[in-house]
């Protein structure tokens, strides 16, 4: 038999993904709630949201100077805007979060900062991220300020739909036209096929993580993909990693990559391969390996890109 633990969570769903030891520990006592609201402690967020981004920048084929600026500061911009981003969702979340396993421990659900603490820490995170947008050019500064809709809205999704990751894959694929538009002055075709890839991609490796949560959101009344689709979703990460390598390749070809980069597309495509082979939708902990693998699978595709250069 289970016990059920004090807060009502039973012992063996108490899996956090929360790193409050490591260099947070080490931060001044009021800073630390601030640092695992932002997620710092778990950079993994930050990579996801800056390499469609970066693949743009790369596909746009500037100058070596020009892009490596553009590169560095959508690095700080990723960090800066997924930590506003956590803010939003918690914000939004803070009750539900003190329901789920994985989640009770947030600093907004577990009281170690208060709402107008929240707020104060977002106006500053979202004065940071203006600032970098103010260095663009006009068609990125456009696509910027639209993105903040989308981060706004995108903690609403879960309440409404069973599709809340398609909503992710739109707000963190993002990067992907605003990277494009960054470099190359506006927009081009090869934009569409890599935007549409990077919703695809986020939509297979956020079903992953979702899985985490499974149960506690069914309890809860949260929806996802994860739920949606159950023992079935290996068959559904099938079609949404293979339809993100083809429309990688649409978007190379579209770019003038050349033939090494597509031959390159491989390795990417093999640790999605992976994802899907060694998936247990029942073990927390894999999920979120394989969630984290991700990192890897963009950083190859860049290198696909840089390849086909």
């Amino acid at each position: 038999m289970i016990e059920p633990m004090a807060d009502g969570l039973s012992a063996d769903r108490r899996f956090t993904d929360i790193r409050a030891g490591g260099w947070v520990a080490r931060l001044p006592p009021r800073a630390r709630p601030f640092a695992l609201l932002a997620r710092l402690d778990r950079p993994i967020g930050a990579w996801l949201l800056f390499l469609p981004g970066l693949w743009s920048i790369l596909l746009a084929r500037q100058g070596f100077w020009f892009s490596l600026y553009l590169i560095a500061l959508f690095g700080v911009g990723a960090v800066t805007m997924r930590s506003a981003g956590c803010v939003v969702n918690d914000l939004w979340d803070r009750e539900l979060d003190r329901r789920v396993a994985r989640t009770a421990g947030r600093p907004l659900a577990s009281g170690a900062i208060s709402v107008p603490g929240a707020l104060i820490f977002l106006v500053v995170l979202l004065a940071i991220g203006l600032g970098i947008l103010l260095l663009l050019d006009r068609p990125a500064k456009i696509l910027g300020i639209v993105s903040l809709l989308l981060i706004a809205l995108y903690p609403a999704a879960k309440r409404v739909t069973f599709w809340p990751q398609v909503m992710l894959g739109v707000t963190f694929g993002w990067g992907a036209p605003l990277g494009y538009a960054a470099a190359h002055g506006g927009l081009g075709w090869p934009v569409l096929p890599l935007y549409a890839a990077t919703i695809l991609w986020i939509l297979g490796y956020d079903t992953i993580y979702a899985h985490q949560d499974r149960e506690d959101d069914a309890m809860v009344g949260i929806k996802s993909t994860a739920l949606l689709f159950g023992g079935q979703t290996r068959r559904f990460l099938m079609v949404c990693y293979a339809g993100t390598i083809v429309l990688l390749l649409i978007a190379f070809a579209l770019a003038g990559i050349g033939t090494l980069g597509m031959i390159a597309l491989a390795l990417p495509g093999a640790l999605l391969a992976w994802q899907i082979a060694t998936l247990d939708i029942d073990d927390p902990a894999r999920c979120l390996a394989l969630f984290k693998l991700n990192r890897e699978v963009g950083l190859l595709v860049a290198l696909a890109i840089l390849f086909g250069r």
